[in-house]
Parts: C-alpha cells; structure tokens; sequence
C-alpha cells in the first residue's frame, strides 16, 4: 500500500480529522510486525540521501506538525536518524523572536530552506504562524487568508527550485496526548519536556483542530503535499513516514554523477604510489 494516495490532504475535499483513526495500523498490528518494513524504508532513506547528496540537482524538506506530545521528537529521532547528517538539517520553530515578529512571518524560515544535495526536517514551521496565531486570535480573518496564499507561493517557489516538499501532521486523540503527558511526569528522563502552556492549550484542542483542518486543506498541493498520519502508535508513524519520505526521494531517479577525473590516470597513479610504497617498505 502506498501511503502517500492513502494519507493525502485532497484540498478539493473538506477535510474533518475526526473521520480519521489515529489509531489506525494499516495491514500491520504489531510493533514487531512492522519492523522489517520500517527498517527497509530506513535503508532506503540512506541510500536515497546519499544519491541526493553526490547528485546536487535536488533538495527535500520535510515538515512535522503535530498536537503537543504528538511525536515531532520522536520521528526525527527514530525516523530521520537514518540521515548522515551531514546532508540533513533540523529546525525548530518556537516563539517569534522580537527581530523576527519585525519581519514578514517566512522572513525567519527561508534561510532554513534546503540547497540542492541536502536534506532539510522542520519540526514545527512556519505554519505556527497560521495555527497558534488563529486560535490566540493574535490575527484576523483576512490575515490569515493572505497567508495561507504566501505559504502556497513560498512552497511554490521552493519547489520550482527542485524542492521535494513533504509535509506531516501526526494525528493523535486527546486522550492519547493525556497518557503521553503522564509519561512525561512519569519519567524523569523526559520532565524536562512539561511546560505550563501544555494544559493550557490542551484545553484549545476542538480550536487547534479547526485551525489544523483549515490550515491542511488551504495549502496542500501536488508540489508540497499534507499527510495525516495516525500517531497514536508510534510504530505506525514510523513506518508511514519513512514509507512516503523513500517512495518519494526514489521518485526523484537520481543517479551518482560521472567522475570528473580520468579513473586510467589515477589508476596508474595509484599503483605507481603503491610500487613505491612497497618498494620502501622491502629497504
């Protein structure tokens, strides 16, 4: 099964996330079952990014969304970890800085765009800027509107470039962020990560969700798709997200470029060094 026709945000279709399983498995039921799976979608995202990189005609960047405890960290640490990160970069997006909130709202994410061979995962983005802004009421309606349109053109533009563009919200219930908010208390490896706001926006989930369905079906495209994936088992995103983010890089038919140097002469370059080595080596 291909997720990418699965999980599409069709913007022609009115998108209600609470049509949508978060729980859902696919023909997988457990973590264990899925595992081959997902460490072949994992090699696949080496040996693609390696291509990608030695090739230099193409970039990715891929977008994480997320309720909070939705699994942003946890993708990029399970699923992107495949990357050399040589090649790939992770930006978080948190609050506008003063200088930023003085500049257009992408002012702060353009420099944060993939170069051709690199690989670029924004957790969290610049839709933060149509998403808590909406629900905090800190813009209004016909703001809002005129962003989505810059998102559409920023994204546009980036693709024109060469740009893969890849986004994901991870779809999680409420009561799935609950249990992950206790883990939280639970864990002292992980308390670090309680905020006060994470209540308080908890109690803005029906806002947050009419936000997400708006923002999804006003800027998904062709050339920079949204995916909902079910996140409530984190196994599953992992292999969702792997899946789409391989079948997409191999759909760019990338190839390692040709030398740019005359192998026969440096074959010959070689073996002289190596005769000479040797040869010091038996005085």
């Amino acid at each position: 099964m291909d997720y990418r026709d699965l999980f599409f945000v069709d913007p022609d279709k009115t998108l209600k996330l609470k049509d949508l399983d978060p729980a859902y498995k696919g023909h997988h039921e457990t973590a264990e079952a899925a595992a081959a799976d997902t460490a072949r979608h994992q090699s696949e995202l080496m040996s693609r990014q390696s291509l990608l990189y030695a090739e230099k005609k193409h970039s990715v960047l891929i977008v994480l969304q997320a309720p909070d405890a939705g699994g942003k960290d946890g993708t990029v640490n399970h699923v992107f970890a495949a990357f050399n990160p040589q090649g790939a970069n992770v930006t978080g997006f948190k609050q506008p800085t003063p200088l930023e909130l003085a500049h257009d709202f992408l002012w702060r994410v353009h420099p944060h765009a993939p170069a051709k061979g690199e690989i670029a995962i924004f957790n969290r983005s610049h839709y933060e800027d149509v998403l808590v802004t909406r629900v905090h009421e800190l813009i209004d309606k016909p703001t809002l509107t005129a962003r989505y349109a810059r998102i559409r053109e920023f994204e546009k533009g980036l693709a024109e470039a060469g740009t893969t563009i890849l986004k994901f919200f991870l779809h999680i219930s409420k009561e799935e962020q609950l249990v992950r908010f206790a883990a939280r208390l639970d864990d002292p490896e992980r308390n670090w990560k309680i905020s006060e706001s994470d209540y308080a926006e908890r109690a803005l989930w029906d806002d947050y969700t009419i936000a997400f369905e708006e923002a999804l079906s006003a800027t998904s495209t062709r050339h920079a798709p949204w995916f909902v994936i079910p996140a409530n088992h984190k196994w599953f995103r992992n292999l969702a997200v792997s899946q789409i983010v391989a079948a997409a890089m191999d759909d760019l038919h990338m190839s390692y470029p040709k030398p740019t140097v005359d192998l026969a002469d440096i074959r010959r370059k070689y073996h002289a060094a190596e005769k000479v080595e040797k040869k010091q080596q038996t005085n």
